[in-house]
């Protein structure tokens, strides 16, 4: 059965729930096990489990435990459950192969289904960069994270994770080291992790497909000489990320496709209650 993973603590569940909506409503799978990762039980963990039955998906919490990444930079932006997706294979079962993490801020317009089963070889990951959008982002965060390799800098909202090669290649330790070594750089703290110790081996991902920022459609719009745009966007686009401090669930978010979030999220909310 496909699987997907989440790391969400008590204040996302409601934005879990419209994502696992949205990849209903727009994906082919018959089932799929939803595994979330979380610090303690979540307190609406039965309603989770009762909405994932509703949506023909299977509910598994991966309690991770108190403060596993404890001595790791954390804000009230980016708290410790977002360290959790770089030691998903250590709680996840040893049998699973495949996985797809998708952070909680994220729609599904598209069948997902062409990501999923998409081929990766060796490579331990496949994710998008943002940074075509600007090269210059690309350029400056090879030389801060002294990673010269990698191909672009990659957004760790959307993974596809190939667990066989991450069990062999992934090393807490070398997390952790790499996290104490690089503390006052950590800007974007996991994503900085998995780029500045893996980027080079990461397959990359057509963003315009499966991890489209939304705040940038105009520039997408521009580099793809009109062929991104809306319509385009709505045939084709797969994965919408809701990237950046504005979040389209606040009550004064004015950006692009917040309507649309509002129409999943007004749906999945009956679900909920």
């Amino acid at each position: 059965m496909p699987s997907l993973l989440f790391s969400v603590n008590d204040s996302f569940v409601s934005q879990l729930v419209t994502t696992l909506y949205s990849i209903r409503e727009n994906s082919s799978f018959e089932r799929l096990t939803v595994y979330v990762m979380q610090q303690q039980p979540l307190a609406k963990q039965d309603q989770l489990a009762k909405v994932c039955r509703k949506l023909g998906m299977d509910y598994q919490p991966l309690v991770v435990g108190p403060r596993l990444f404890k001595d790791s930079p954390t804000t009230d932006r980016y708290p410790e459950t977002i360290y959790y997706r770089l030691l998903a294979q250590e709680f996840l079962p040893a049998d699973l192969e495949r996985v797809l993490y998708l952070d909680a801020d994220i729609l599904c317009i598209n069948d997902l289904r062409p990501l999923f089963e998409l081929e990766l070889g060796t490579a331990p990951y496949a994710a998008a960069s943002h940074s075509q959008l600007t090269e210059m982002a690309n350029v400056i965060n090879k030389v801060r994270l002294q990673n010269y390799e990698a191909e672009s800098y990659f957004n760790s909202g959307v993974l596809l994770m190939n667990l066989p090669e991450i069990r062999r290649l992934v090393s807490r330790q070398a997390i952790f080291d790499f996290i104490e070594k690089n503390w006052f750089q950590l800007f974007l703290p996991d994503q900085d992790v998995l780029n500045g110790l893996y980027g080079e081996l990461i397959l990359s991902l057509p963003d315009q497909l499966y991890n489209f920022d939304v705040r940038n459609k105009l520039v997408y719009e521009t580099i793809s000489r009109g062929q991104w745009n809306l319509d385009w966007i709505v045939a084709n686009t797969v994965l919408l990320h809701f990237c950046g401090r504005d979040k389209p669930w606040q009550p004064d978010y004015s950006g692009r496709f917040g309507a649309l979030y509002k129409h999943y999220r007004h749906r999945s909310e009956k679900l909920l209650r």
